[in-house]
């Protein structure tokens, strides 16, 4: 297939290519591994500035993805590439073969640090934001070979998913500290002040006035960002909620453990050590069962499971996709389903995948967590329902993204969140606007200024 690219891909591959350190924050959909790929071609090829590329993605991402890019285009038919996923011994011989880009999957780069010698001049971390925590393996691994890449590029849609704090691990991979600084401790004295404490334990962290600006100051010459709203006709994107109420005796169940931390069930005790444990109890009980201390699985309510069933029902044959969370959740959503004899599948595979976009599954079921990154969904339908909601905005808007994105034929893409009033639901929704604002205005404070010489 030819590759012509629109003003901002053409304007993204020359950043990448005039910048040996890149954050290109592009929008979901935008075509960013087309975009680095043909950087790529350009700096192997034409420039002779790189040799040998190491790509780090999702497993998924990696797997498929990346690979189906290559053999896509016609421009890039000379690229030699190796996916390095599997087996440990698949691994190493996809590392011994001969080839211009080699490809990993996220979670074994600590594996590739001890075990393959560090021989590449170019990074792509694709997915940035799967290195926001500075205390995680893969982190302190990559941190370890880092210095000797000349080249490094970072790809996200979400650089700031959970606040800026995200933002010093994530741009310490790039820069190695340079602008942001070297240690967490500087960069959180220096723009931050303890929010929610309890004694010399801090909980969160708000900015210091004035702090945003100087923070996306100190990153705007090596970032580029656009938003797929400014470049491409978008389908538009309607949000809306569709509200559960339970009825006294399973709000009094709720509000039990919300007050006190525990609650006695049919199957057993339910407690919470934590605000963290209590959080994810009450998001558990909002979506109708929980996990009792002994394992079990206590049935609450099945409001979010009635909803569900009528919005099926007012899809009237068209296909609707169903992010869950809990794996209760699933069993449940499985259980009514086959109950009512409606057609469903898991979105788990590349064969269900493929059967999605082929218009072949009414009902599809997805996973945030192991399905949010990589995935073309737009071909099979134009609606997704949040049957439960993440706190995570990186997970929630890639998961979106599935079926807002470049492709998508339909006029709009519905996204429709199951909401039980008076429950933590509201205030996770609350939450992920007010996130929403502030990587929004991260994006917008690095924008490409298309046109404009870099």
């Amino acid at each position: 297939m030819q590759f012509n690219p629109h003003d901002y891909q053409q304007y993204a591959i020359e950043y990448i290519e005039n910048h040996e350190i890149a954050a290109v924050l592009l929008d979901m959909g935008l075509g960013k591994t087309a975009i680095t790929l043909t950087a790529l071609y350009d700096l192997l090829f034409d420039y002779f500035e790189i040799t040998r590329v190491l790509v780090i993605a999702p497993l998924r991402v990696a797997r498929n993805t990346w690979p189906q890019e290559i053999e896509k285009w016609n421009h890039l038919k000379d690229i030699r590439y190796s996916v390095a996923v599997g087996t440990e011994k698949e691994r190493l011989e996809a590392f011994q073969k001969d080839a211009d880009i080699y490809i990993i999957n996220r979670e074994n780069v600590q594996w590739m640090v001890d075990h393959v010698p560090f021989e590449f001049d170019a990074i792509v971390v694709d997915e940035l934001s799967s290195f926001k925590n500075w205390n995680s393996k893969r982190f302190k691994s990559l941190m370890k070979v880092r210095p000797r890449a000349k080249r490094v590029i970072g790809l996200t849609g979400t650089p700031s998913g959970n606040g800026l704090m995200d933002l010093f691990a994530e741009f310490k991979v790039l820069d190695m500290g340079q602008r942001l600084g070297r240690f967490i401790t500087k960069y959180r004295l220096e723009y931050f002040r303890p929010d929610r404490m309890n004694g010399q334990v801090v909980y969160s962290y708000k900015l210091l006035p004035g702090a945003e600006k100087r923070i996306y100051d100190k990153i705007s010459d090596i970032t580029i960002s656009t938003k797929a709203t400014d470049h491409l006709k978008m389908p538009e994107l309607i949000n809306s909620e569709f509200p559960v109420y339970m009825d006294e005796d399973e709000q009094c169940i709720y509000d039990q453990m919300c007050g006190d931390l525990t609650a006695q069930l049919k199957e057993g005790e339910v407690t919470a050590a934590n605000a963290g444990v209590l959080s994810g109890k009450l998001c558990q009980m909002a979506n109708g069962a929980v996990y009792t201390d002994d394992g079990n699985v206590d049935l609450i309510h099945e409001r979010k499971l009635d909803a569900l069933e009528d919005i099926i029902e007012s899809m009237n044959g068209r296909p609707l996709l169903v992010a869950y969370w809990y794996k209760h959740d699933l069993d449940r959503i499985e259980e009514r389903l086959r109950m009512r004899k409606i057609e469903f599948a898991r979105l788990d595979s590349d064969a269900s995948i493929a059967r999605w976009n082929r218009g072949e599954i009414p009902v599809a079921l997805i996973h945030p967590a192991s399905a949010g990154h990589g995935l073309n969904l737009q071909s099979g339908g134009s609606t997704l329902c949040w049957f439960g909601i993440t706190w995570s905005l990186e997970l929630y808007q890639q998961t979106v993204a599935r079926l807002y994105r470049q492709g998508q034929t339909s006029n709009t893409v519905v996204v429709q969140h199951i909401i039980t009033a008076d429950t933590i639901d509201e205030r996770i929704m609350k939450a992920l606007q007010y996130k929403d604002k502030t990587q929004s205005a991260l994006i917008d404070a690095v924008k490409a200024n298309l046109g404009v010489s870099t």
